[in-house]
């Protein structure tokens, strides 16, 4: 549910004050990512949609407000304050999903939580963040790892990173030796070795049903941003209201790796980046990584909490091939990691059979593209998927 602005047109907000506050439980609060006023609130275009945004004009002071304060005696706090500490500062999944938190830190008492995994697989082409991230500040990716153990009162943790970042694996080792019961999982290169039912049988051999989350399994999954920015609220009082951002592509002048204010309209960061190269026509411009991001139809866009990459392509890498019949290979199947039949999910989808889409466990596909990407015949089976899930979603909220 979309949080409710809390400051009114002309009000002065200062850096880290809470703007809009969380309605219902899966939601999240905003907070500025500047100092200024806000001088409009109304409805803009988002990543993947449309919705109210508060535009502040920035005065460059970055004066911080007062309720950003750190948060001493770790030690003595229970886990109930701990949640509250991430729910208030609007701690989100850093991975791109910005699934709230402090969620799912707060399981039912039914759920025998025994584990805590952090994913650093980084399995997606182009996208370095987290990478950057565990390499140049392992101490708040393991101190807020140590955070959530304290909230879920486990004592078995694994920090998953694949064997292609072998500096990143010894900097997060290094600090992993001055806690007790955490474990660097050295995964293989795979796609989709990030996606938590996976990452989950690779650090701990458990499966996860379908239908199934991962709670279900006694384990809770978090991106190693999101517990680098538990550590950061923790120390400085600081909420989230800045990310690591990849800028890469072919059309970009000077790819990075930057820090970026949620809120930055993406125009802005590709122009930190020299902006677009010269004598390259743009194609496409992707929030997130060339396999699971959402294209976009402008750059004039603000960021999210979950903007882990702005990709941007030239005509003929974005370029989409024609389509041609399906010529039951089945290597759809074949590197499917959810073990579906895309071939027959996409089928049904795109004769709009989503009660049929359903019974081939449609909502069990994780939109890794894994299917796409092999299909000899180029078939638009993620497209057609993820349309079949958002009907059936929608079909069921109507329904309740």
């Amino acid at each position: 549910m979309p949080a409710k602005a809390i400051v009114k047109v002309g009000d002065e907000v200062k850096l880290g004050q809470k703007i809009e506050e969380q309605q219902g439980f899966v939601s999240c609060n905003i907070h500025s990512s500047v100092s200024g006023k806000a001088i409009g609130i109304k409805e803009h275009e988002l990543p993947g949609g449309r919705g109210i945004c508060i535009l502040i004009e920035n005065d460059f002071k970055d004066e911080i407000h007062e309720n950003v304060i750190p948060i001493k005696n770790v030690e003595n706090l229970t886990k109930e304050e701990i949640v509250n500490i991430v729910k208030e500062a609007g701690i989100v999944g850093m991975g791109g999903a910005t699934f709230s938190t402090h969620v799912k830190i707060s399981p039912h008492p039914d759920k025998n939580i025994d584990t805590v995994i952090l994913n650093g697989a980084e399995c997606e082409s182009y996208l370095t963040a987290d990478y950057r991230l565990m390499l140049e500040n392992p101490e708040d990716v393991v101190y807020g790892l140590y955070i959530l153990m304290k909230a879920l009162d486990v004592k078995k943790c694994y920090i998953g990173i694949e064997v292609n970042k072998p500096d990143a694996i010894e900097s997060i080792e290094k600090e992993v030796k001055k806690y007790d019961n955490i474990e660097v999982a050295r995964l293989e290169i795979k796609y989709p070795q990030g996606a938590e039912k996976q990452l989950i049988y690779a650090c701990t051999k458990r499966e996860v049903q379908s239908g199934r989350l991962p709670m279900d399994a006694g384990v809770v999954v978090n991106n190693v941003a999101t517990a680098a920015q538990i550590a950061k609220t923790i120390k400085t009082g600081m909420p989230l209201v800045e990310r690591i951002t990849t800028v890469t592509g072919s059309c970009i002048t000077e790819p990075k790796n930057l820090v970026t204010r949620v809120g930055t309209l993406v125009s802005e960061i590709i122009e930190q980046c020299g902006g677009f190269k010269e004598g390259k026509t743009v194609g496409k411009i992707i929030m997130g990584g060339p396999m699971m991001g959402i294209a976009q139809y402008t750059i004039d866009i603000p960021t999210n909490k979950g903007a882990s990459g702005i990709l941007c392509l030239d005509e003929q890498e974005a370029k989409t091939p024609k389509s041609q019949n399906c010529l039951r290979c089945r290597k759809c199947l074949d590197v499917c990691p959810a073990f579906l039949q895309p071939l027959f999910i996409s089928a049904h989808s795109l004769r709009n059979d989503y009660e049929s889409a359903e019974s081939y466990r449609a909502l069990d596909c994780i939109e890794c593209g894994s299917c796409s990407f092999i299909c000899p015949a180029r078939r638009p089976l993620l497209q057609s998927i993820r349309n079949a899930k958002r009907e059936i979603i929608a079909n069921t909220k109507t329904n309740c």
